[in-house]
């Protein structure tokens, strides 16, 4: 009988080859541009690009947030995870069970978004069509405060807290 090691060992170094996560589109944006007023994005929602000089703070969220703050937060190391506001009520459930406990993300209702969850870090988003994809995991163990982000580590509270 032949042993499973070798082929245990080649999918572990696989997962932790850091590769490509299947479904991430990535962008190349670079971080500091502050500006005021309302801003134009290329990506619904934003992943980057000029931003309020004030951070959106991580929570959850039952209304929709302004691009120009969570973009910020996205500089910062946050990932932004949206929903369609007419996710059904256990979806969204399993999006705040997701998010419970990490302290560099922002969830929050988004109008428009092509799949009925998305998920936005700094020069990469995720777009699944189920709250109980599990890629979701995966891209939040990645990008929360991963090294895409310009400034990482800086805060992700002390900023603004309202929405639109």
């Amino acid at each position: 009988m032949k042993s499973l090691f070798p082929l245990a060992l080649l999918l572990l170094l696989v997962a932790c080859s850091g590769g490509s996560l299947e479904g991430v589109q990535t962008f190349d944006y670079r971080g500091g541009d502050h500006r005021s007023g309302s801003l134009v994005y290329a990506e619904t929602p934003p992943v980057g690009g000029p931003h309020n000089a004030l951070w959106q703070n991580c929570g959850v969220y039952d209304q929709p947030l302004y691009n120009e703050y969570a973009v910020h937060s996205l500089e910062h190391g946050a990932v932004w995870v949206t929903y369609r506001p007419d996710l059904p009520a256990s979806e969204v459930t399993a999006l705040k069970e997701l998010v419970d406990g990490r302290s560099y993300t922002l969830l929050s209702p988004y109008e428009g978004l092509s799949s009925p969850v998305v998920m936005s870090a700094w020069n990469a988003q995720l777009a699944v069509d189920s709250a109980r994809d599990e890629r979701l995991k995966l891209f939040l163990d990645k990008y929360e405060q991963g090294a895409t982000a310009p400034e990482r580590g800086a805060a992700c509270s002390g900023g603004y807290g309202g929405t639109r």
